[in-house]
């Protein structure tokens, strides 16, 4: 079997966590807990192209949280 986050023809969803880090998702696969959807099933490219102009820093919030604290 294919890697399912690989397929170009799939459709995704695009998730984010509490820490404000996104992930790319097979959209036929259940959001795991901890997850929501940031943006909703779309081709792979899209999803890539929402993430690449929202998730502007890699740092978890509560570490941007402590850095700025200190």
């Amino acid at each position: 079997m294919a890697n399912p986050f690989d397929d170009p023809d799939a459709t995704y969803l695009v998730l984010v966590n509490d820490e404000g880090q996104y992930s790319l998702w097979p959209s036929f696969v259940e959001v795991p807990e901890g997850w929501h959807v940031a943006h909703a099933q779309a081709p792979r490219q899209v999803c890539v192209d929402y993430i690449d102009e929202n998730w502007t820093d890699m740092r978890p919030k509560s570490l941007i949280a402590a850095s700025e604290a200190a």
